[in-house]
């Protein structure tokens, strides 16, 4: 098959690699139908993440089962189907607590950006569409691989209520995503830290009351003048870099928690601001399939579009190109199509 293979820093290729094969009974085989590019696989790209030897890249997809192993029972051949990033059981004791990415046998989507992918818990993780989705809710479907569903764990897990204030650190699809799931749980004030126009707009569109473009010690000072001199309820980290953990806890009320999605690079947790202001700290890689029943019905409904991250369209061959608008942030994020 042709796939997305990363051979190191700021080399993209699109190129024939061995087709995935069923190598377990509870595997599956996708077809791939969309797919896209997400934030986390820039760290990679920038060689922020060493690239050893060249592998297949890409961990979002929407498809068609191609085929399954013999103890697969939940989903056949022909099933339209959205693949989380993160593989569960949804079974075992981390599955039943809600933390499906800590499963007992948690597996992952390596070639989401490729013709075909491997789904490693294939009745635990998938789950069907009824039959082919109309082509204007495919990008908010495919938002619900990760993107969506990872905003929306940031937002629970730092506690969003109804009637209560959020700030988001971060305007990437994550950040996006968890201003829109902020709004959705019933916050009041949602603040969107964000310094591009294009991605501000957007913000409002999801619901954010505010945005602030400034950061640091103004940032923060902007933050509390909108809230009456305190911070916010909730924060939202879904950079997962050191400045925006710093911004995150600077920009919590006392008694607040954040709730962190974005993948750490060079982050420390502040214990002494954590233990001194009483903010908590939860959250991590996102359990996709805890979320998607509840996620899907409200992009079926057409209550959410969060397929609206999407702003530019690229065929999968050319791959390498909606990298290169990622990484120089003309393009919030990139849906790849075959």
């Amino acid at each position: 098959m042709k796939a997305t293979v990363i051979h190191g820093p700021r080399d993209i290729r699109f190129e024939e690699v061995p087709d995935p094969r069923i190598e377990l009974p509870t595997d599956a085989i996708v077809k791939v139908h969309t797919s896209c590019i997400c934030g986390s696989d820039l760290w990679p790209y920038r060689g922020d993440d060493e690239t050893t030897e060249p592998h297949t890249i890409g961990h979002e997809c929407l498809g068609v089962v191609e085929e399954v192993g013999a103890d697969v029972r939940d989903v056949r051949p022909g099933d339209f189907v959205i693949v989380p990033f993160d593989h569960c059981d949804n079974t075992c004791s981390a599955c039943r607590n809600g933390a499906h990415s800590a499963c007992e046998n948690l597996g992952m989507t390596r070639s989401g950006q490729a013709e075909y992918a491997r789904v490693t818990q294939a009745d635990g993780s998938l789950v069907k569409t009824d039959g082919v989705p109309d082509a204007d809710l495919v990008p908010s479907l495919m938002t619900l691989s990760d993107v969506m569903a990872t905003g929306w764990h940031a937002a629970v897990s730092a506690g969003v209520r109804q009637g209560g204030t959020a700030v988001v650190v971060g305007d990437g699809a994550v950040g996006l995503c968890g201003v829109l799931a902020a709004s959705q749980l019933g916050a009041e004030t949602v603040i969107a830290m964000s310094r591009h126009e294009p991605r501000q707009e957007l913000a409002r569109r999801f619901g954010a009351t505010h945005v602030v473009a400034e950061r640091g010690k103004e940032g923060v000072a902007a933050v509390k003048e909108i809230l009456g001199g305190v911070g916010g309820d909730a924060v939202l980290e879904c950079v997962g870099n050191g400045p925006a953990f710093e911004q995150a806890f600077r920009v919590a009320r006392p008694g607040a928690t954040v709730g962190m999605v974005g993948v750490p690079h060079g982050v420390e947790a502040p214990l002494r601001v954590m233990f001194s202001k009483n903010v908590g700290l939860a959250g991590g890689m996102a359990p996709v399939r805890r979320y998607l029943p509840d996620l899907l019905e409200r992009v079926l409904r057409r209550e959410i579009d969060p397929g609206l991250v999407f702003d530019l369209t690229l065929p999968l061959d050319q791959v390498a190109e909606g990298y290169r608008a990622m990484d120089e942030r003309t393009a919030i994020k990139v849906l790849l199509q075959p």
